[in-house]
C-alpha cells in the first residue's frame, strides 16, 4: 500500500474523529476538552501496548526524539477540542485543516519535496485552495444564513474572536508538527515514532484524569462520554495511517493536503447528521478539493 491510500484512510478516519469529537465536546461541560484528551490518551495507550507486544521497538531515546512533534500535535488537538465548544464543526474543521496548505508551501520552499509533472502542482493548488476556500466561506457567512443553519441544528453559537482564534492556533501548531514530522521520520522508524506519540498522548490523558476527576471531582457519565471514545478510536486509526503517509518524504507536499482535506468529509457529516446547512459556495469548494485529491492519486498509481 502506497502513500496515497494511507492518506485516504487517514482522511476518512479523521473525519469520523472530527464528527464524534464534536458531539463529545459541544455540551456545556467546561471540562469536556480534558475528558476528550483522556479518551484519546486511553485508546492510544492501549494501541501502543498492542504494538509493543507485537514487536515494535520503543525506547526513551525515541520518545524524547519525537517529543517535540508529539507536543505540537497534542497541543493543537487540545486547542481544537476547546474550539468545538464555541464554533460549528463545518467552520472549525476547514480552518484547522488549512495546515495542509501551509505544509505544502513550506515543503516546496525548503526543497524537501519533488514533483515531476506540472499537473501535480495544479493538484496541490486545487486541494489547498479548496480547503482554504471552505474556511473563508464559513468565516464570512451571512448572519441570516448562519442563523438558519443553527436553527436547523437546534444549537446556538455566537461569533467571537476566541471561536476563530482557537482553530487558527490549531492550524499553525498542526502545520509545524506536520513539517517537523516529515523531517524526524527520516531518522526514526515510523512504527516506533507512532508508539512514542501514543505513549506521550497517554501521559497527557493521565494528567487530564488527575486534574479533572481526582482534583476537580468531575463525574464521568457513560452515555455522555461514549462519543468521545468512538472519536478516539477513529483518531487512533487515522494516526496509524497518517504516520505511514508522511513517512514518504518525497510526497509530503501531496499527502499533507489530501489528509488535511478530511474537513471536506467532516463538513458533509455535519450537514447530514448535525443538520448544518451548506450553500453552493461550500459545494464548489468541496468539488475543487476532491479534484485535487483525484489528480494527486492518478499520478502515483
Amino acid at each position: 500500500m502506497n502513500w496515497f491510500w494511507f492518506a485516504i484512510i487517514a482522511l476518512l478516519c479523521w473525519s469520523g474523529s472530527d464528527f464524534f469529537s464534536k458531539i463529545g465536546c459541544r455540551d456545556k461541560d467546561n471540562y469536556s476538552q480534558f475528558k476528550m484528551v483522556m479518551a484519546v490518551g486511553l485508546v492510544m495507550g492501549v494501541h501502543a501496548l498492542i504494538e509493543i507486544i507485537g514487536g515494535v521497538k520503543i525506547s526513551w531515546q525515541v520518545i524524547l526524539t519525537y517529543l517535540p512533534v508529539s507536543l505540537l500535535y497534542i497541543g493543537s488537538m487540545a486547542l481544537g477540542y476547546v474550539g468545538l465548544r464555541y464554533i460549528e464543526l463545518s467552520i472549525s474543521s476547514p480552518i484547522c485543516n488549512a495546515s495542509g496548505a501551509l505544509v505544502a508551501i513550506m515543503s516546496l520552499i525548503m526543497g524537501s519535496a519533488e514533483m515531476d509533472h506540472p499537473l501535480q502542482y495544479v493538484a496541490v493548488g486545487l486541494a489547498c485552495v479548496g480547503v482554504i476556500a471552505l474556511g473563508v466561506v464559513e468565516a464570512t457567512e451571512d448572519n441570516e444564513l448562519r442563523a438558519a443553519r443553527q436553527q436547523a441544528s437546534n444549537y446556538k453559537y455566537s461569533k467571537s474572536w476566541l471561536a476563530l482564534a482557537l482553530p487558527i492556533a490549531y492550524c499553525l501548531l498542526d502545520a509545524a508538527g506536520t513539517f517537523a514530522d516529515a523531517i524526524v521520520l527520516e531518522t526514526l522508524n515510523e512504527d516506533s515514532a507512532n508508539v512514542a506519540y501514543e505513549l506521550t498522548f497517554f501521559a497527557a490523558g493521565v494528567c487530564c484524569y488527575v486534574y479533572t476527576v481526582l482534583i476537580k471531582k468531575q463525574p464521568l457519565i457513560a452515555k455522555v462520554e461514549r462519543p468521545k471514545y468512538i472519536g478516539a478510536l477513529f483518531e487512533t486509526a487515522g494516526q496509524f495511517a497518517y504516520i505511514y503517509a508522511l513517512a514518504d518524504s518525497e510526497h509530503v507536499a501531496m499527502s499533507a493536503p489530501i489528509i488535511s482535506s478530511y474537513c471536506v468529509a467532516s463538513v458533509l457529516w455535519s450537514r447530514i447528521f448535525l443538520k448544518e446547512k451548506l450553500s453552493w459556495k461550500h459545494y464548489a469548494a468541496i468539488t475543487v478539493t476532491v479534484a485535487g485529491i483525484i489528480i494527486m492519486g492518478v499520478f502515483d498509481m
